[in-house]
């Protein structure tokens, strides 16, 4: 697992591939990061599947709640199946601009 502070957002890469264990460690040192927007990279695993992207959902409603943004970064998805409530793109600068609006959108009021 690296860690990368740029600005107000925190990036977590993924550095094993083991998405379940990234995930389960990610979660417990939650505390952590949870005044930061995040972007988890998980690009790392080339056999991610929508179920393990669906196992995040607690994650993300957890982080949420704290009126921050959370991103994953996965290419080998298919982003049409992916549910709503998590956003999903394909690349880190992709993750960067949508935490930017949804910071606007905060700021506006939405």
């Amino acid at each position: 697992m690296k860690v990368e502070h740029k600005g107000h957002t925190t990036i977590i890469k993924d550095t094993i591939g083991q998405t379940a264990d990234f995930l389960m460690k990610v979660t417990h040192e939650h505390n952590s990061f949870k005044k930061d927007n995040l972007i988890l990279d998980l690009s790392h695993d080339k056999n991610l599947s929508l179920e393990v992207v669906k196992s995040f959902s607690t994650l993300i409603k957890l982080h949420a709640s704290g009126k921050k943004s959370i991103v994953l970064v996965a290419q080998n998805i298919n982003f049409n199946s992916v549910p709503q409530n998590i956003t999903v793109v394909p690349t880190i600068q992709e993750a960067h601009d949508i935490i930017e609006m949804e910071e606007i959108e905060r700021d506006l009021g939405f």
